[in-house]
Protein backbone atom coordinates (compact mmCIF):
# COMPACT_ATOMS: atom_id res chain seq x y z
CA UNK A 1 0.00 0.00 0.00
CA UNK A 2 1.25 3.49 -0.85
CA UNK A 3 2.67 5.37 2.14
CA UNK A 4 3.31 9.08 2.62
CA UNK A 5 6.72 10.61 3.20
CA UNK A 6 5.71 11.28 6.82
CA UNK A 7 5.04 7.58 7.30
CA UNK A 8 8.34 6.79 5.63
CA UNK A 9 10.29 8.99 8.02
CA UNK A 10 8.54 7.38 11.00
CA UNK A 11 9.54 3.83 10.10
CA UNK A 12 12.39 1.92 11.74
CA UNK A 13 13.96 -0.43 9.21
CA UNK A 14 16.40 -3.25 9.90
CA UNK A 15 19.07 -4.67 7.61
CA UNK A 16 16.71 -7.56 6.89
CA UNK A 17 15.19 -5.39 4.17
CA UNK A 18 18.43 -5.70 2.18
CA UNK A 19 17.86 -9.47 1.91
CA UNK A 20 14.44 -9.16 0.25
CA UNK A 21 14.60 -10.57 -3.29
CA UNK A 22 12.96 -9.61 -6.57
CA UNK A 23 12.92 -11.37 -9.94
CA UNK A 24 15.17 -9.10 -11.97
CA UNK A 25 15.54 -9.04 -15.74
CA UNK A 26 18.13 -6.27 -15.78
CA UNK A 27 19.36 -3.09 -14.11
CA UNK A 28 21.59 -0.47 -15.71
CA UNK A 29 22.49 3.24 -15.79
CA UNK A 30 21.16 5.05 -18.84
CA UNK A 31 19.17 8.06 -20.04
CA UNK A 32 15.42 8.15 -19.56
CA UNK A 33 14.16 8.19 -23.12
CA UNK A 34 10.48 9.03 -22.82
CA UNK A 35 7.86 10.81 -20.80
CA UNK A 36 8.12 13.81 -18.50
CA UNK A 37 11.69 12.98 -17.44
CA UNK A 38 13.01 12.37 -20.93
CA UNK A 39 16.71 13.13 -21.21
CA UNK A 40 17.39 12.68 -17.50
CA UNK A 41 20.13 10.26 -16.33
CA UNK A 42 18.45 7.34 -14.58
CA UNK A 43 19.18 3.93 -13.10
CA UNK A 44 16.70 1.49 -14.62
CA UNK A 45 15.51 -1.48 -12.58
CA UNK A 46 13.46 -3.87 -14.71
CA UNK A 47 11.59 -6.47 -12.67
CA UNK A 48 10.38 -9.70 -14.28
CA UNK A 49 6.78 -10.84 -14.46
CA UNK A 50 3.84 -9.31 -16.32
CA UNK A 51 0.08 -9.88 -16.32
CA UNK A 52 -0.68 -7.39 -19.10
CA UNK A 53 1.34 -8.71 -22.06
CA UNK A 54 0.97 -5.89 -24.60
CA UNK A 55 1.30 -7.32 -28.08
CA UNK A 56 3.60 -4.44 -29.12
CA UNK A 57 5.90 -4.88 -26.10
CA UNK A 58 9.61 -4.69 -26.97
CA UNK A 59 10.75 -6.45 -23.77
CA UNK A 60 8.66 -9.62 -23.93
CA UNK A 61 11.52 -11.50 -22.30
CA UNK A 62 10.49 -9.73 -19.09
CA UNK A 63 7.08 -11.42 -18.97
CA UNK A 64 8.14 -14.76 -17.49
CA UNK A 65 9.13 -14.23 -13.87
CA UNK A 66 10.60 -17.72 -13.57
CA UNK A 67 12.98 -17.12 -16.48
CA UNK A 68 15.03 -14.60 -14.51
CA UNK A 69 17.21 -14.79 -11.39
CA UNK A 70 16.18 -13.30 -8.08
CA UNK A 71 18.33 -10.47 -6.75
CA UNK A 72 18.52 -8.91 -3.31
CA UNK A 73 17.55 -5.35 -2.52
CA UNK A 74 21.00 -4.79 -1.06
CA UNK A 75 22.77 -5.69 -4.29
CA UNK A 76 20.38 -3.71 -6.48
CA UNK A 77 20.68 -0.58 -4.37
CA UNK A 78 24.44 -0.90 -4.12
CA UNK A 79 24.76 -0.98 -7.92
CA UNK A 80 22.44 2.01 -8.20
CA UNK A 81 24.57 3.95 -5.70
CA UNK A 82 27.79 2.97 -7.47
CA UNK A 83 26.43 4.27 -10.78
CA UNK A 84 26.17 7.77 -9.36
CA UNK A 85 22.50 8.02 -10.34
CA UNK A 86 20.26 10.39 -8.42
CA UNK A 87 17.11 8.99 -10.00
CA UNK A 88 15.87 5.39 -10.35
CA UNK A 89 13.15 4.13 -12.69
CA UNK A 90 11.42 0.90 -11.68
CA UNK A 91 9.76 -0.74 -14.65
CA UNK A 92 9.03 -4.17 -16.07
CA UNK A 93 7.27 -6.31 -16.97
CA UNK A 94 4.75 -5.04 -14.50
CA UNK A 95 6.59 -3.89 -11.37
CA UNK A 96 3.47 -3.66 -9.18
CA UNK A 97 3.15 -7.44 -9.23
CA UNK A 98 5.75 -7.16 -6.46
CA UNK A 99 5.72 -5.34 -3.12
CA UNK A 100 8.03 -2.44 -3.85
CA UNK A 101 8.22 -1.11 -0.29
CA UNK A 102 11.61 -2.71 0.57
CA UNK A 103 13.39 -1.72 -2.65
CA UNK A 104 12.08 1.82 -2.81
CA UNK A 105 12.67 2.47 0.88
CA UNK A 106 16.33 1.47 0.57
CA UNK A 107 16.74 3.50 -2.61
CA UNK A 108 15.39 6.60 -0.87
CA UNK A 109 17.54 5.85 2.17
CA UNK A 110 20.50 5.93 -0.23
CA UNK A 111 19.43 9.38 -1.46
CA UNK A 112 18.03 8.17 -4.81
CA UNK A 113 14.68 9.48 -6.06
CA UNK A 114 12.24 6.78 -7.08
CA UNK A 115 10.06 6.68 -10.19
CA UNK A 116 7.75 3.89 -11.32
CA UNK A 117 6.32 3.15 -14.74
CA UNK A 118 3.24 0.93 -14.42
CA UNK A 119 0.04 -0.14 -16.12
CA UNK A 120 -1.68 0.14 -12.74
CA UNK A 121 -3.07 -3.40 -13.00
CA UNK A 122 -2.05 -4.30 -9.42
CA UNK A 123 -2.24 -2.47 -6.08
CA UNK A 124 0.17 0.41 -5.59
CA UNK A 125 3.16 -0.10 -3.31
CA UNK A 126 6.44 1.68 -2.66
CA UNK A 127 7.85 4.99 -1.48
CA UNK A 128 7.64 6.87 -4.73
CA UNK A 129 8.56 10.37 -5.88
CA UNK A 130 6.99 10.07 -9.35
CA UNK A 131 4.30 7.74 -10.66
CA UNK A 132 3.83 7.25 -14.39
CA UNK A 133 0.64 5.42 -15.28
CA UNK A 134 0.53 3.85 -18.74
CA UNK A 135 -2.91 2.19 -18.79
CA UNK A 136 -3.80 -0.59 -21.22
CA UNK A 137 -7.28 -1.13 -22.66
CA UNK A 138 -7.10 -4.92 -22.36
CA UNK A 139 -6.29 -4.87 -18.60
CA UNK A 140 -7.60 -1.73 -16.99
CA UNK A 141 -5.82 -0.07 -14.06
CA UNK A 142 -7.38 -0.37 -10.63
CA UNK A 143 -8.99 2.82 -9.40
CA UNK A 144 -6.83 3.12 -6.27
CA UNK A 145 -3.83 4.36 -8.26
CA UNK A 146 -5.43 7.41 -9.87
CA UNK A 147 -5.16 9.90 -6.97
CA UNK A 148 -1.37 9.44 -7.00
CA UNK A 149 -0.65 9.70 -10.73
CA UNK A 150 1.94 12.34 -11.61
CA UNK A 151 2.10 11.46 -15.31
CA UNK A 152 -0.44 9.75 -17.54
CA UNK A 153 1.32 8.34 -20.61
CA UNK A 154 -0.91 6.55 -23.10
CA UNK A 155 0.49 4.56 -26.02
CA UNK A 156 -1.50 5.35 -29.16
CA UNK A 157 -2.05 3.13 -32.18
CA UNK A 158 -5.59 4.10 -33.25
CA UNK A 159 -8.28 6.66 -32.46
CA UNK A 160 -9.73 4.26 -29.86
CA UNK A 161 -6.58 4.85 -27.82
CA UNK A 162 -7.32 8.58 -27.76
CA UNK A 163 -10.75 7.83 -26.29
CA UNK A 164 -9.08 5.53 -23.77
CA UNK A 165 -6.63 8.29 -22.87
CA UNK A 166 -9.43 10.75 -22.13
CA UNK A 167 -11.30 8.18 -20.04
CA UNK A 168 -8.25 7.74 -17.81
CA UNK A 169 -7.42 11.44 -17.70
CA UNK A 170 -10.83 12.12 -16.16
CA UNK A 171 -9.78 10.04 -13.12
CA UNK A 172 -6.43 11.77 -12.58
CA UNK A 173 -5.69 14.87 -10.47
CA UNK A 174 -5.66 18.22 -12.25
CA UNK A 175 -1.89 18.39 -11.74
CA UNK A 176 -1.23 15.19 -13.69
CA UNK A 177 0.92 15.67 -16.78
CA UNK A 178 -0.93 14.23 -19.79
CA UNK A 179 1.13 12.64 -22.57
CA UNK A 180 0.36 10.67 -25.72
CA UNK A 181 3.05 8.39 -27.11
CA UNK A 182 2.92 6.84 -30.59
CA UNK A 183 3.58 3.13 -30.82
CA UNK A 184 7.03 2.95 -32.38
CA UNK A 185 6.15 0.84 -35.42
CA UNK A 186 2.55 1.88 -36.07
CA UNK A 187 2.26 3.85 -39.30
CA UNK A 188 0.17 6.98 -38.92
CA UNK A 189 0.29 7.10 -35.13
CA UNK A 190 2.50 10.20 -35.01
CA UNK A 191 0.28 12.16 -37.39
CA UNK A 192 -2.82 11.10 -35.42
CA UNK A 193 -1.32 12.37 -32.18
CA UNK A 194 -0.07 15.64 -33.67
CA UNK A 195 -3.54 16.50 -34.96
CA UNK A 196 -5.13 15.56 -31.65
CA UNK A 197 -2.75 17.58 -29.49
CA UNK A 198 -3.27 20.65 -31.67
CA UNK A 199 -6.98 20.42 -30.87
CA UNK A 200 -6.47 19.38 -27.23
CA UNK A 201 -3.49 21.40 -25.91
CA UNK A 202 -3.84 19.98 -22.39
CA UNK A 203 -2.06 16.93 -23.84
CA UNK A 204 1.60 16.75 -24.79
CA UNK A 205 3.58 14.25 -26.86
CA UNK A 206 6.08 11.71 -25.59
CA UNK A 207 8.56 10.13 -28.01
CA UNK A 208 10.88 7.19 -27.41
CA UNK A 209 14.01 9.25 -27.84
CA UNK A 210 16.25 6.48 -26.52
CA UNK A 211 15.56 4.61 -29.76
CA UNK A 212 16.74 7.59 -31.77
CA UNK A 213 19.83 7.89 -29.56
CA UNK A 214 20.60 4.18 -29.66
CA UNK A 215 20.65 3.72 -25.88
CA UNK A 216 18.81 1.15 -23.78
Amino acid sequence: MFKSRDQLEALIVTDEMNAVEYPLMEDFYTIQGEGAHSGRPAYFIRTAGCDVNCWWCDVRESWDEDAHPRETVGNIVERAKDSGAEFAVITGGEPLLHDLDPMTFKLKQAGIQTHIETSGSSPLSGYLDWITLSPKRFKEPIDDIFPYVDELKVVVLTRKDLEWAEKNAEKCPESTQLLLQPEWEKEGAVELIIDYVKEHPEWGISLQTHKFMGVR
